[in-house]
Order: C-alpha cells, then sequence, then structure tokens
C-alpha cells in the first residue's frame, strides 16, 4: 500500500485546492486505513461514508434494490458536500447504525483537503463533488479473511450474504471502479 499511498499524495498535491477525494471500494480493502493515513499526513477533514447509511424508515424494498440505494447520499451531498463545494463550515450528524438513531452532531470546518471515505461514496449522485477518486479492491478470499479478523465470524455470514452482494452490485451496475481516477490493490 506504501506506493500507492505515495502515488496518491502526489496526487494530491497536484490538484486544486480546496480538494474533495472520495475512497470507495470493498469491504474490508483498506479505505479507513488508507484515509487515516491521509489525515495523519495531511490534516485534512475526514468524513465516513458509513455515517450517512439509510435510517430504518428510507430502508424500502424499492430503495434497497437500486444499485447503491442503500446510502442516504441525498443527505451526505445536501449537508455535507454542497458547503464543502462552497467553502462554508457545516454541522451534520452521523447515523449509527448500532444504535438505529443519530449520533451527537460533529461541526466541521473548511479546510485545502477534505476526504469522503466508505463505500457508495463514489456514488453517481456525489460524483461532481470530487476532484480526485479512489477505487481501493482486494480480491475476494482476502476480503472474507479480513472480514472474519475484524468483525468476527457471526458477522462474517451477514457480510457474505447480504453487504458484499449489496456493494458488488453497485460497483457492477454504475461502474464504479472504472470511472475512479486511480485504483488501489491491497490484497497483496
Amino acid at each position: 500500500m506504501n506506493n500507492a499511498f505515495s502515488v496518491i499524495t502526489e496526487l494530491i498535491k497536484l490538484r486544486e485546492k480546496p480538494l474533495i477525494v472520495a475512497i470507495d471500494g470493498r469491504c474490508a480493502a483498506g479505505k479507513t486505513t488508507l484515509a487515516e493515513r491521509l489525515r495523519g499526513l495531511t490534516g485534512c477533514n475526514l468524513i465516513h461514508a458509513d455515517s450517512f447509511f439509510l435510517r430504518p424508515e428510507q430502508r424500502t424494498e424499492e430503495r434497497l434494490n437500486t444499485a447503491g440505494g442503500n446510502i442516504d447520499y441525498e443527505r451526505l451531498a445536501n449537508e455535507v458536500l454542497l458547503p464543502l463545494k462552497n467553502g462554508e463550515a457545516f454541522f451534520y450528524r452521523p447515523f449509527n447504525c448500532k444504535t438505529m438513531g443519530f449520533s451527537d452532531g460533529i461541526r466541521v470546518e473548511p479546510n485545502a483537503l477534505t476526504i469522503v471515505e466508505g463505500s457508495y461514496s463514489c456514488h453517481p449522485a456525489l460524483w461532481e463533488f470530487y476532484g480526485l477518486r479512489v477505487f481501493v479492491t482486494v480480491d475476494p478470499e482476502e476480503q472474507l479473511k479480513r472480514i472474519e479478523r475484524r468483525n468476527g465470524a457471526d458477522a462474517l455470514t451477514v457480510f457474505r450474504e447480504r453487504w458484499i452482494p449489496l456493494e458488488e452490485k453497485y460497483f457492477a451496475a454504475l461502474n464504479i471502479a472504472e470511472r475512479c481516477d486511480c485504483l488501489l490493490d491491497t490484497g497483496n
């Protein structure tokens, strides 16, 4: 990952500021790790797309059957990306999937660099906000090993049967990896 990390940091330096970067990709591929390293290096703002999963009342069969539909991309665009694009401070409340409610609010000040990391962050409804889009991938066998290590054996079944198929549907239907500016394979 170090070589790819160097490439990404160089790409960030070349882009205009303020810059909003999306880091999308497969679960357990290393999106959060990459984003945290970049934050440590640059002092950037970091927004987790996981904070914008659908609330229970939004989880309709129609919405969940839509590629990339299990994220509240409308709220992410309006509460975070639009203010960032306009260079404004903003406030948002992360949605917590464990409690199925909102966590305490977070105030974010403008910064030369903001990273939005997480699955579905490159949804076409959000595409125009980003100056750089990164797709992080991992081979399926390594992905499952990482998920089991990170989340445990019980959660692995849920990922295998529910979350991974939803992600793969999104990636395939919307050509996410092919459209991104940079592809990072963390499988080795």
